[in-house]
């Protein structure tokens, strides 16, 4: 009996150091260094630089640009993601109120959050974003006499 439980604990011990020793082996490391970014335009006044994924197909991480002044309407994405504003100043609209995000700020939307954002100051916005499944911009529509699904009126970083 003590035989059967030595051998089991060696072939236990074997296998894990075997597992570890392959999943070691299969690690990989991404680099991009700034100048490798490959930036494209999306639509006028933002751009993005994909890193890892493929945004129309699946979980991904890039980078979004958005212009000085740019102002979007209210809006969600289907995927849940995080994001890191890296450089400039990003006011996010969510949830009926307004954050100022500059440089090292992190924000999550989730649950199709309906948000909208405007770039402050004279400095492009930069962020870094970890989508968790496909990418996509859904336009909130307001009800007939112009309210959002909250009730509230559009504000001025708002259109329909």
């Amino acid at each position: 009996m003590k035989m059967k439980l030595t051998a089991a604990a060696v072939l236990v011990a074997a296998l894990g150091a075997t597992a570890w020793g392959l999943a070691a082996a299969q690690g990989k490391a991404a680099v991009t260094p700034k100048d490798g970014l490959s930036w494209k335009e999306v639509v006028p006044g933002v751009s993005m630089a994909v890193v890892d994924g493929d945004p129309a197909k699946g979980p991904s991480h890039f980078y979004l640009k958005y212009k000085s002044g740019l102002v979007t309407p209210l809006h969600h994405h289907s995927a849940d993601h995080y994001v890191t504003t890296l450089s400039g100043v990003l006011v996010l609209s969510a949830e009926g109120k307004e954050h100022r995000l500059p440089a090292g700020s992190y924000f999550a939307l989730t649950g199709k959050a309906p948000h909208a954002a405007k770039v402050e100051g004279a400095e492009d916005a930069v962020m870094f974003i970890d989508a968790r499944g496909a990418w996509d911009v859904v336009a909130e529509k307001s009800d007939r006499d112009g309210r959002r699904p909250s009730g509230r009126r559009p504000s001025m970083i708002e259109s329909d």
